[in-house]
């Protein structure tokens, strides 16, 4: 007999990033819980937002054709691909939960295609004016070197014109932070995510 896949319902997921937590995995057990941080990375909408020039090469050049919510599916999972030196926070439960929440409208996916083949993404999901990034991926054995950041800055720009406020990327890497983004403490955060959930705008 089928059993569907565990999943969290929707609900609880968009209460909890409301509220500023977000679910994960742990890659050993597979036990699926919600975290915080007391510091907090965003990415900024406004001109603080800075895209290093070899990249803006990238991104005018039109290497890669940019898609959004085309394959969701495809991309949360190559997003879960476990890494040699590093697990997986992305379990399948995780994917469900998300396919769910993509399939109500709630996540979202921005893709890099290259000579018809899915080269690098990112995934997220949207509440009002604010827009929380999972996580990123790209394939430079298939030629997506960059493809991950071309993407990111096509999702800054999605957000500016819809009227976003809060681009929310949870932890801060080097990777991250060429892009301008900001470390902010918990309460400054949490002011910014309340309200830029009530804001009445729309990723689609």
């Amino acid at each position: 007999m089928h059993r569907e896949r565990p999943y969290i319902p929707i609900d609880a997921l968009l209460q909890a990033y409301r509220s500023g937590w977000f679910p994960m995995a742990d890659s050993d057990t597979g036990e699926v819980a919600f975290y915080t941080v007391a510091v907090r990375c965003v990415i900024p909408l406004d001109g603080r937002f800075r895209v290093p020039d070899s990249l803006a090469r990238r991104v005018r050049s039109g290497r890669f054709e940019v898609r959004v919510n085309t394959a969701f599916a495809r991309v949360i999972a190559a997003c879960a691909t476990e890494r040699p030196d590093a697990g997986t926070w992305i379990d399948p439960t995780i994917i469900r939960s998300f396919e769910r929440m993509h399939e109500a409208g709630h996540a979202h996916s921005v893709e890099a295609w290259r000579d018809g083949a899915l080269v690098g993404g990112l995934y997220g999901v949207a509440i009002g004016g604010a827009f929380f990034g999972e996580s990123m991926f790209s394939r430079p054995e298939l030629g997506g070197t960059d493809s991950s950041k071309v993407c990111l800055v096509h999702l800054v720009d999605r957000l500016r014109a819809r009227g976003f406020a809060l681009l929310d990327s949870q932890y801060s890497n080097p990777h991250i932070m060429r892009f301008g983004a900001q470390e902010v403490p918990e309460g400054e955060y949490l002011r910014q995510l309340a309200a830029a959930v009530d804001l009445p705008a729309s990723f689609a």
